[in-house]
């Protein structure tokens, strides 16, 4: 655990757009592992920068050159390695709160564009009708091509109220969408819970945040108080993320005690972790309640069904597949995202910081997570919805890491080029169905499963 007690926080989310779901790891300083310089490659790169100072059009400031320099170093490795300037990192921070000023959507860079990987539930986008899959091309009257993720960020980043125009070209639509929102001070309710009928519950993990592991434990309680289950639905469906001790601590929930939940790999010590459900994994800080234990032990064992899609990522599929792995769940719903890379962020001076990919993630059965996902046990898609069942994933993203463990498979997720006039959007009409509704197709299937199960087991 010397790393975790190190880091603090390991990030597991993508970088969100208007929102950062990777959160930070407050990393000690420690030696670089430089072995030599690449001599001949430095000094291209000086007669580059002297080039840019005496001939281009305009003046250019050191600091710029430098910068703009450490943007593209660290942007060309992967699609979720980046340099975050004081503005980034303060709010990657605020972020593990659970509450953050934005427009509320899940985003990554392909091709020059953002690309929207899922809207946060209850937040402006999501109730526009923003879907994952969508690709962005202008920010009000600014092309999104041309600018790097951070800068189209904190474009869509504004005061709470003030108005922005997204233009959004939709796999299923002949034309660009004009969508308009209003910015927001995103407040997300990490764990929603309810009866669906006697005997079977409900729990929806939209976030995984610094308190998702306690809210899931409460619950959970609450659930119980109201009779004996018989069986239950985790629903993680376009759950983005979050913090790692959050996914360790809602699989701990649900398995035995120090059952091994995830493990990474990476090229250092550090980045070699085998976290297990047991209180030091899910805990952070010293003096804090295992709300685990008091937990009732047929929490272990109630079947469950958990709901994933194309829009569960990162802390999602490694809760997913843990489950998974230990025979605890039946996965139902679409194949998952496929963000199994590890990103710990080290601070600098100054009050910056750079996000770095340092490891893979493992489920305890050592499949790889990345670029690939969690194929569900049950393969259910929404009918009525379909069109929300397109989901950008992470092989789809230029530069990605591959999947060690097997070949990866790519889906075709083309997308058509703007052309003509823009059409507006109807935010009644696009909305998202609410998960957890009557209407909630795949809700219905795993209900379904667990009754028949209830009756299997009853045999």
């Amino acid at each position: 655990m010397r790393f975790l007690e190190k880091t603090g926080l390991v990030s597991l989310g993508l970088i969100a757009g208007v929102s950062i779901s990777l959160h930070f790891a407050a990393v000690a300083e420690k030696e670089a592992l430089v072995t030599s310089l690449p001599v001949e490659e430095l000094r291209a790169f000086t007669e580059v920068f002297g080039r840019i100072k005496s001939d281009y059009v305009e003046p250019v400031t050191d600091k710029k050159l430098i910068t703009e320099a450490i943007n593209g170093m660290l942007s060309g490795l992967d699609p979720h390695s980046a340099y975050l300037d004081m503005e980034a990192f303060k709010e990657l921070q605020v972020g593990t709160q659970g509450e953050f000023g934005g427009l509320g959507i899940e985003v990554g860079m392909e091709d020059g564009l953002v690309k929207v990987v899922s809207p946060i539930e209850d937040s402006p986008a999501f109730i526009a009708g923003i879907k994952s899959g969508d690709l962005i091309i202008k920010l009000d009257d600014t092309l999104v091509k041309g600018l790097t993720l951070n800068e189209a960020v904190k474009r869509m980043r504004g005061k709470p109220g003030s108005k922005i125009v997204l233009t959004v070209v939709r796999k299923e639509e002949a034309k660009p969408l004009t969508i308009t929102l209003l910015r927001a001070v995103i407040k997300v309710q990490s764990v929603k819970s309810k009866l669906l009928e006697p005997g079977y519950g409900f729990v929806r993990v939209t976030q995984f945040q610094e308190h998702t592991g306690e809210n899931l434990a409460t619950a959970l309680e609450g659930l119980i108080k109201q009779g004996a289950l018989k069986g239950m639905v985790l629903d993680l469906r376009n759950d983005p993320g979050g913090l790692l001790t959050g996914a360790v601590g809602v699989s701990a929930a649900f398995l035995a005690h120090d059952a091994l939940v995830v493990y990474t790999e990476g090229r250092t010590e550090d980045a070699k972790m085998r976290l297990t459900a047991s209180p030091e994994n899910y805990l952070r800080g010293n003096g804090k309640v295992d709300y685990i234990k008091n937990l009732p032990e047929s929490v272990k064992s109630i079947p469950l069904v958990v709901l994933v899609n194309g829009g569960s990522a990162s802390a999602s599929e490694i809760v997913a597949g843990a489950l998974q792995d230990h025979k605890r769940a039946v996965i139902m719903g679409t194949q998952t995202f496929g963000k199994g890379s590890v990103q710990t962020v080290l601070p600098l001076g100054n009050n910056t910081a750079i996000k770095l990919t340092t490891a893979r993630y493992y489920t305890p059965g050592g499949r790889s997570i990345q670029a690939k996902g969690i194929v569900p046990d049950i393969l259910v898609e929404d009918p009525a919805t379909p069109s929300q069942e397109f989901h950008m994933r992470e092989a789809d993203l230029n530069k990605h890491l591959v999947n060690d463990k097997s070949a990866e498979e790519k889906p075709d997720t083309s997308a058509p080029h703007p052309k003509g006039d823009t059409s507006k959007v109807d935010p009644a009409k696009s909305a998202p169905a609410e998960f957890g509704t009557k209407n909630d197709y795949q809700l219905n299937q795993a209900l379904n499963l667990l009754k028949g199960l209830q009756i299997l087991h009853g045999k």
